[in-house]
């Protein structure tokens, strides 16, 4: 679907194509476990988060160079712009990447040397959140801050990703305040397979401005209230749901009584290259699997550039939620 959108959940290293992957496997000298890109495919099969997770670092270790994260971010950039993504604000792992001898400014300046160029090559506008891995230490994650105080002109924002279950919001409280005083945007996962509990937490701890996944939140009747009340952005996947096991089908994922809850939902694509579609696919599978009207579409196309974080680029905002108002639908 080429409804004008923002994407505000997408993690770059997720857009690794098995294509790339074996190019670049190649480029490198990487020796990868499987014998094509069909065999590669067939992993992907999750039973949940971590059997994902296990795959998502293996296959990581095919970007050595910046050319490397260069060509993974303009293969990105050219699929979502031809899925009407007019604005991505884009996640990255640098401690995946540092612990494999990777350095920061290798990952940083090779996706710049896409991102720096995105308006001019894509039509899209960028912003990069360096994500901080929940499953590694806190001293780690202010490690990790430190390490990309040069490169923070390039950087808009933090976020917290990986293994969710067991790793609460609080223990990354100090990197968090670091990042504020920084003059950094906060945002968190929270509410995927973790409790709403951890959503709370995120807000009130961490001060995160929009809640990543957050499903779980629905457990919560007061949770949902505050987040109505506050216009708390939510950045949904829903494919990423299914293959993830969250929800059993796409047709009883929670979107639309989220939206009839007045939550501030927006959908995105995670990781597509493992969940099976960019965002425009996830548009278009859940107006398939959910019947959601072109005005909820309109909303939720709305939200992602509402949620974004264009405060130094109002005029672009504007721009975009213009093209969300005049946008016609094809037949579905």
């Amino acid at each position: 679907m080429s409804l004008p959108k923002a994407e505000l959940h997408l993690h770059i290293e997720g857009t690794l194509e098995p294509e790339l992957a074996f190019e670049l496997a190649a480029r490198n000298s990487v020796p990868l476990p499987y014998a094509d890109e069909d065999a590669l495919r067939e992993a992907y099969r999750f039973e949940d988060l971590q059997s994902f997770l296990n795959l998502y670092y293996e296959l990581m270790t095919v970007l050595r160079t910046e050319r490397d994260f260069e060509d993974l971010a303009n293969a990105y950039l050219a699929r979502a712009a031809a899925q009407g993504v007019r604005h991505a604000e884009i996640f990255f792992d640098p401690q995946a990447h540092l612990a494999r001898g990777v350095e920061m400014g290798t990952v940083v300046e090779g996706l710049w040397r896409a991102l720096g160029r995105s308006r001019e090559n894509h039509g899209v506008s960028t912003r990069l959140i360096m994500c901080f891995l929940r499953d590694e230490s806190a001293e780690s994650a202010v490690a990790t801050l430190d390490a990309a105080k040069p490169y923070l002109d390039r950087i808009t924002g933090v976020g917290l990703d990986s293994a969710e279950v067991g790793h609460p919001p609080v223990k990354f409280r100090e990197v968090y305040e670091a990042a504020a005083a920084l003059g950094l945007r906060r945002v968190a996962h929270a509410g995927e397979e973790g409790p709403p509990e951890y959503v709370t937490e995120a807000l009130d701890v961490l001060g995160v401005e929009r809640v990543d996944h957050g499903l779980r939140s629905m457990e919560d009747p007061e949770l949902v209230a505050r987040l109505v009340r506050d216009r708390v952005p939510l950045t949904l996947c829903p494919l990423s749901n299914v293959r993830l096991r969250t929800v059993d089908t796409l047709a009883d994922h929670p979107l639309p009584t989220m939206l009839e809850a007045g939550l501030m939902c927006t959908v995105n694509s995670d990781d597509p290259a493992y969940f099976g579609g960019y965002a425009g696919d996830n548009f278009d599978a859940v107006r398939l699997a959910l019947g959601l009207t072109e005005e909820r579409l309109r909303e939720l196309a709305r939200n992602s550039f509402l949620a974004s974080f264009l405060e130094d680029d109002e005029e672009l905002r504007a721009r975009c939620l213009a093209e969300v108002a005049a946008y016609t639908f094809p037949a579905a």
